[in-house]
């Protein structure tokens, strides 16, 4: 150490006296001894040492103030919030970053409890924390959520180590929301993942089972409904028909909810003022609630157009009320009301869900009745949950509500609590067609005279036989064919008597529009209806489901068929 000083006194000096003038002063101004020489050089030397220490001294100076103004700039503006604690864990100091993540001004956050942010739970947590800090020299951590007045919480983890010889925690603030939010959209999607596999699964079920499970209730409903309008309302034997053929018609409806669920629906859409639709649906709707609830029915003004299948509206609506009925125990009130809604960004963060921005046609059913939890809130939408008794429901009626308005490209939002009743808002978007009228409702005559001749094909033997007897209990003439190749040599034959093609559409050998293809080329005046029970996707693939085709969809019962029927010839 002392050589290093001796050396750094030696390169001082050597370095002043290389600053002396090269020539001596003059003769006149100093003595002409040599030693009073000697102590002017010595003297000068000395001057020039201290004024380069002094150089030195503020050139350090000046680094070390812009030292301290980078490492303070720096504790401040750190991303990451850095905190002084006593052991008592108040404040001592803290940095900008950690004045922000705490929500408070920095100049009155010394001497406050670090504690008083936090909600009792993470109060415990901390409070551990800050012993195991005190009681090791080791680094400790935990995880709390700061609460902050008027602002979102944040999560955050700490971690502190002892300093100061145990007097102090120094610890940093790490604020971990963007990674909590980054990990909830995992689990949501991993949720969505796993809804979208439960449907896909359902729809493999309902698409496998629906078209022979359909044509075995259309043998059923056929027959049920012949046999009930030649029995005697006297006989025992009328009772029994009645309830074989409302059985079949709940079969047939669950297998419709799978579909409608599943997004397999055979559907026909069409612009529709929904206002109407409601409105003509009301006095079923009073029927299907209790006499104690009271239906209120708010229209909305200049409402837009939705383009939806009509009998999806009807599935809406049915589901809806059932839902709310049930919510209510005795008395109450359900609502229903339309209005125009533009969605932007703003209102799906309030709403929570996941939706797409734009112009909305928002169909709402409100009930007064019990409401839900969280929990229940949750689920209500999954297949087959129900919070129903055993035996008093599917837990398909709300799953069918959410595949028809996914089906139709909308997004709901449900607003419930205990006690507070429910709501649930349909958000159906915007068509920029013009309303189509309503097709008048079959009338109580299902017969068809004058008709003429009809060709039914359809390679299932006992189907096409309870179709052709429910044909002629419309009066009219029938011919049948169990495969296009017949089909095709019966219009060879009389083509000239047949006025309608009945076909079902997934028949071996040729699809239903492929006979209907060659059937036109020999009798282009030949009106058209498809018939089948299968799914919507397998439909589509034949080019049948647009606004042009009459389709009937298997099981149907003998208004259906009158209703279709008249339907194809009056087109055109």
């Amino acid at each position: 150490m002392a050589d290093d000083r001796r050396k750094a006194e030696s390169d001082l000096r050597s370095r002043a006296e290389s600053r002396l003038p090269s020539q001596p002063a003059p003769a006149a101004s100093l003595p002409s001894t040599t030693e009073l020489q000697r102590l002017v050089h010595e003297l000068q030397v000395h001057q020039i040492e201290l004024e380069m220490q002094n150089e030195e001294l503020v050139y350090s100076r000046e680094q070390a103030e812009a030292l301290k103004d980078r490492y303070f700039e720096f504790y401040d503006f750190s991303p990451t919030g850095f905190v002084s604690l006593d052991p008592r864990g108040a404040i001592i100091q803290a940095n900008l970053t950690c004045a922000r993540l705490l929500g408070r001004e920095r100049a009155l956050l010394v001497g406050r409890a670090f504690a008083s942010f936090l909600n009792g739970m993470d109060q415990a947590a901390f409070g551990e924390f800050l012993h195991r800090v005190f009681a090791t020299p080791d680094r400790q951590a935990c995880e709390v959520a700061l609460e902050r007045r008027g602002l979102t919480p944040l999560f955050v983890q700490i971690e502190g180590v002892q300093t100061q010889g145990g007097r102090e925690c120094r610890a940093v603030l790490l604020d971990l929301s963007a990674h909590r939010r980054s990990e909830e959209e995992r689990v949501r999607m991993q949720e969505q993942l796993f809804q979208a596999q439960k449907i896909e699964s359902v729809g493999h079920l309902a698409g496998g089972i629906a078209h022979d499970f359909n044509n075995m209730l259309g043998v059923i409903l056929g027959h049920a409904e012949m046999a009930l309008e030649c029995t005697p309302l006297t006989l025992s034997v009328h009772e029994d028909l009645r309830e074989i053929r409302k059985a079949a018609e709940r079969s047939a409806e669950l297998t419709s909810q799978l579909l409608a669920f599943a997004r397999l629906q055979p559907v026909i859409p069409r612009v529709l003022d929904l206002n109407a639709t409601v409105a003509g649906m009301l006095t079923m709707l009073i029927r299907l609630i209790s006499e104690t609830i009271d239906v209120v029915w708010l229209p909305g003004e200049d409402l837009w157009p939705v383009r939806m299948d009509p009998t999806q509206v009807n599935q809406l609506l049915t589901n809806l009320c059932i839902n709310a009925r049930d919510a209510i125990a005795d008395v109450g009130q359900v609502t229903i009301r339309t209005e125009n809604v533009t969605v932007d960004a703003d209102y799906l963060a309030r709403c929570d869900v996941p939706g797409a921005e734009g112009d909305f046609v928002v169909l709402t059913v409100e009930d007064t009745g019990r409401g839900m939890a969280q929990e229940t809130r949750a689920r209500i939408f999954e297949p087959f949950f129900t919070t129903k008794e055993m035996g008093k429901g599917t837990g398909l009626g709300l799953a069918t509500v959410a595949g028809v308005v996914n089906q139709n490209n909308g997004f709901i939002v449900v607003e419930s609590g205990l006690g507070q009743g429910s709501s649930f808002r349909v958000h159906l978007p915007r068509s920029t067609g013009r309303c189509e009228p309503i097709p008048a409702p079959p009338t109580a005559d299902y017969a068809l005279p004058g008709l003429g001749a009809v060709l039914v094909v359809e390679d299932k033997p006992e189907l096409l036989d309870v179709t052709k007897c429910m044909l002629e209990r419309l009066g009219c003439r029938v011919l049948t064919a169990g495969s296009p190749c017949e089909a095709i040599r019966l219009v060879e034959k009389h083509g000239a008597e047949i006025n309608l093609l009945l076909t079902d559409v997934v028949m071996p050998g040729m699809n239903g529009r492929e006979l209907a293809n060659r059937l036109l080329e020999l009798q282009p005046r030949l009106k058209l209806v498809f018939m089948s029970g299968y799914t919507a996707d397998l439909i589509g693939n034949h080019g049948l489901l647009d606004d042009r085709i009459h389709f009937l969809q298997k099981p149907f019962l003998l208004r259906d068929l009158s209703g279709k029927l008249r339907e194809a010839l009056n087109d055109g």
